[in-house]
């Protein structure tokens, strides 16, 4: 590589480890990706996986890291305590914790805790979506919306955020699919849905009128026995179900804003979302969540004197 690596840039999900090098200005020198996740560096050591992917990279040695995800939860390699919200984007990348004994300077970003007894939360990772997104939600009042296994609804109010919710939609979708009657219906390998089925669309629509999803679920079964619902199809009213109770119900609770929602995705499932909010009458802004991961953990480097201050091109 022609320039000099200044800092690792890591993004440690559950099963995925992402790793980029950066140079003095944040911009991207190469990247890897791999399956070592949380529970496979729990068994292997935080440390040992982290030494080896950036031995792979060629990296300096004792290359200072930058880190967000479960490395800092509570099972992780050192924990991060949550910062409770509301809290502004600056004072949560400026409490990374630092990792002891690690050979290297790491910090980790901590999650954030939301401790309203009627709506205990917390989050993991999308903290530093949001802090790379920051020209999106940094004045004004925003609603973002962070689909994954535990989708994200956030609301920000001058670059600080105020509050937030998950709902566990595709985590549901999964134990539904694999592990409920309607397995019979799906198939062992759920088929892909795509944001054009008019299935998708009808079921959604059902869904944002009123939110009932235990009353319809059933329905999928049966929409099988009686009129020849194949499992395509029967994949596709399960999302669609899902996906829009789940833009009703979080309307409900934090109402629509003046601005679009804004999504943060990667990957076929944004689509998806963007689809629901469509046929519901709600405008999006789209984010790509891979950069904004990124843009995130530059950020957090600048604000811990990691990187210097600057524009990363």
């Amino acid at each position: 590589m022609s320039a000099v690596p200044k800092i690792a840039a890591v993004d440690w999900g559950t099963t995925r480890l992402r790793v980029w090098l950066l140079d003095a200005r944040g911009a991207v020198l190469d990247e890897r990706r791999s399956d070592e996740g949380l529970l496979t560096a729990q068994h292997k050591g935080f440390a040992t996986v982290l030494d080896r992917q950036l031995q792979d990279m060629a990296a300096p040695e004792n290359l200072p890291a930058i880190v967000c995800g479960m490395a800092g939860a509570r099972q992780g390699w050192v924990e991060a305590p949550y910062v409770d919200v509301p809290s502004s984007l600056g004072d949560i990348l400026g409490a990374a914790v630092p990792v002891p004994g690690a050979g290297r300077d790491v910090r980790i970003v901590p999650g954030l805790a939301q401790r309203d007894p009627r709506a205990p939360d917390v989050m993991r990772g999308e903290e530093t979506q949001l802090a790379g997104i920051a020209k999106l939600i940094g004045s004004g009042s925003h609603l973002v919306c962070m689909p994954g296994t535990h989708c994200k609804w956030v609301t920000a109010e001058g670059g600080a955020i105020k509050s937030f919710g998950t709902w566990p939609t595709g985590e549901m979708f999964s134990v539904l699919a694999q592990h409920s009657i309607l397995r019979h219906s799906i198939g062992d390998t759920p088929a892909k849905v795509s944001p054009e089925s008019q299935v998708f669309r009808d079921w959604c629509k059902e869904a944002l009128s009123d939110g009932d999803v235990g009353a319809r679920l059933f329905g999928i079964r049966a929409a099988g026995l009686l009129s020849g619902l194949g499992q395509q199809n029967a994949a596709a009213a399960l999302s669609g179900l899902l996906i829009g109770a789940e833009v009703a119900s979080a309307v409900r609770r934090f109402g629509r804003r003046d601005t679009p929602v804004v999504l943060v995705v990667s990957g076929a499932l944004g689509a998806l979302y963007a689809e629901a909010m469509r046929l519901d009458g709600i405008a999006v802004t789209i984010a790509d969540a891979d950069e904004a991961v990124l843009a995130g953990l530059v950020a957090a480097a600048r604000r811990n004197g990691m990187l210097a201050e600057g524009v990363a091109e």
